[in-house]
């Protein structure tokens, strides 16, 4: 099986508008954050963006990323790259014969309309990631009310950083996930 040794992808022009129905904190957060932590997460890419795969075969090899269109592969051969044509795989990929390196050029994502499940995990993420400090990822909370009212909240150092798993969203990407 060929091997990605380096892949090197583009921001996209631009992401796709954050989901309706958020509330004021979550739509004040950067669409464009949420979106990169969601694509980050999973193999699917919901904007188009320009890829470079560099690969070391021989063997099958098929995109890391979803939807791909390949537009140039090329060989290192004397120096410099050069155009080839591998044979199609049974997969759906390419089969390469020689180690290469080869490189591959195209795009990754489309600009059609998102899931509903992506939607909602992006909502979920956003409403999360938006809530009030005190809540999301506490591992203690304490509040005594006796002659002076004292809140003590402990918060786990992951809190932000399990926010995909806390929040459900990557429940709810587990079909996109990395292959």
């Amino acid at each position: 099986m060929a091997v990605t040794i380096k892949q090197t992808e583009a921001a996209p022009e631009a992401y796709p508008d954050a989901p309706a129905g958020l509330s004021t904190a979550a739509a004040a957060l950067s669409a464009a954050m949420i979106w990169q932590r969601l694509e980050s997460y999973t193999a699917c890419r919901w904007a188009a963006r320009g890829v470079v795969w560099i690969v070391e075969g021989p063997g099958e090899w098929l995109p890391s990323l979803k939807p791909a269109t390949i537009t140039t592969v090329e060989i290192w051969a004397a120096g410099a790259w050069q155009d080839v044509t591998p044979d199609a795989s049974p997969l759906g990929g390419y089969w390469l014969t020689g180690n290469g390196p080869y490189r591959f050029t195209g795009t990754a994502g489309s600009d059609v309309d998102v899931p509903a499940s992506v939607q909602e995990a992006f909502r979920r993420l956003a409403e999360y990631m938006a809530a009030d400090p005190g809540t999301p990822g506490a591992t203690s909370s304490r509040t005594d009310v006796i002659d002076i009212e004292s809140v003590t909240i402990e918060r786990s150092a992951s809190w932000m950083a399990r926010a995909m798993q806390n929040s459900g969203a990557g429940d709810l990407l587990r079909g996109y996930r990395h292959v």
